[in-house]
């Protein structure tokens, strides 16, 4: 029968003898609450517990641990153990089973070596780079196995994506790359005025900004925008379809995501990267130029002629070359990162900005690589 629970607390010395009465279980728990904080400035002020249950009729899990919380509140390294009495036969188990939770304190964790610590944190990183490149590799394998397809049977490409694609990533991107590789330009021609200046040899700039916007910066800077604007909303699209499991159902219903979704996306970004190098190399000599004319006296058709005279066809061919293979691996690792996404908001943006910082190293990882290559060759 649910009685009304009680709780008397009378004070001697340093010793508080508590008397709960009633029905101590979970029907009661506001009252219980009320009671167990109407004898802690007692507790506070007493040394030792001494807990009398003669009077529980009723004791559930709840109540035995707001009682056994109750006997602990004093406890103290020289403060002698709660005393339990009158407990009923049928409770007895109970308490005694609350009695042991978290009696013993588990052992601090002993230090980590820091030499182990690091071969730890190196051998995971090994592990996962591992893990990187075979998805790398699987997912080239099966954009090639497409493109076979799409070779034998032509009418299986889905040309209206890939024209969308075209659209959002190239000509969507036309105007911040210009702007963006404009700015570039002006500024190594700036620079390039204001140092040669010191030496007599301004017209050198002119030399220095073509040869480093047709071979270097031009198809960098554009492949890291790129990498950042359209890498980024791939993954992010591609993981919202995984997490709304439409590419499962693109499975289920007999077709193929890497034809329907990523080989549209990573041929418009082949297509579309050598352009948009181009369009950006162009902005970049042009932005140079002025600087040239207002800030090194420089007429615009002397700074033609001296362009003229440092760069040659292999320079833009360097910088051409390297845009389409940029722009795979770009289209690769976007899309790869973006089929890791797992069930949660968390893991799309985690894995949207692995995409983009995977996808802006192994650009330049990769530039580096023709540098060495065109270099060896003597272009």
């Amino acid at each position: 029968m649910n009685s009304e629970p009680l709780l008397a607390a009378m004070p001697s010395g340093d010793v508080l003898e508590l008397r709960p009465a009633g029905s101590w279980i979970a029907a009661n728990v506001s009252k219980l609450e009320a009671l167990s904080r109407s004898v802690k400035a007692d507790l506070d002020r007493s040394k030792t517990v001494r807990l009398d249950m003669a009077g529980v009729s009723e004791l559930d899990t709840l109540g035995a641990w707001l009682l056994e919380k109750l006997s602990r509140r004093v406890a103290s390294a020289d403060a002698a153990p709660a005393q339990i009495v009158g407990v009923a036969e049928n409770y007895a188990g109970l308490m005694e089973e609350v009695r042991q939770v978290n009696r013993d304190n588990p052992p601090p964790a002993a230090p980590l070596n820091p030499v182990a610590l690091r071969l730890g944190e190196l051998g995971k990183g090994t592990v996962g780079a591992r893990e990187d490149v075979a998805v790398f590799l699987q997912m080239l394998g099966a954009l090639f196995m497409a493109l076979v397809g799409v070779l034998r049977h032509p009418r299986s490409l889905r040309l209206t994506s890939l024209v969308y694609q075209l659209y959002r990533i190239g000509w969507q991107a036309i105007p911040i790359i210009m702007l963006i590789t404009f700015l570039i330009g002006a500024i190594i021609a700036q620079q390039g005025f204001f140092h040669f200046r010191r030496f007599g040899a301004e017209s050198y700039t002119v030399d220095m900004v073509g040869i480093l916007v047709l071979r270097e910066l031009g198809v960098l800077i554009v492949a890291i925008m790129v990498a950042g604007r359209s890498g980024s909303a791939y993954t992010a699209e591609l993981g919202s379809m995984k997490m709304r499991e439409e590419i499962d159902a693109l499975s289920t219903m007999g077709l193929d995501p890497v034809d329907v979704l990523i080989l549209p996306r990573v041929a418009a970004l082949v297509i579309a990267l050598p352009i948009l190098t181009f369009i950006g190399s162009i902005a970049a000599l042009y932005g140079g130029g002025l600087v040239a004319q207002f800030y090194g006296d420089m007429g615009p058709a002397i700074y033609i002629a001296r362009l003229h005279e440092a760069v040659t066809v292999t320079h833009f061919k360097v910088g051409i070359l390297k845009a389409p293979f940029m722009a795979l691996v770009i289209g690769i690792v976007a899309c790869s990162e973006g089929l890791r996404v797992k069930g949660s908001a968390e893991s799309l943006g985690k894995q949207t900005t692995t995409s983009v910082v995977k996808s802006i190293f192994l650009v330049i990882v990769l530039d580096g690589l023709f540098a060495v290559f065109f270099a060896s060759i003597g272009m």
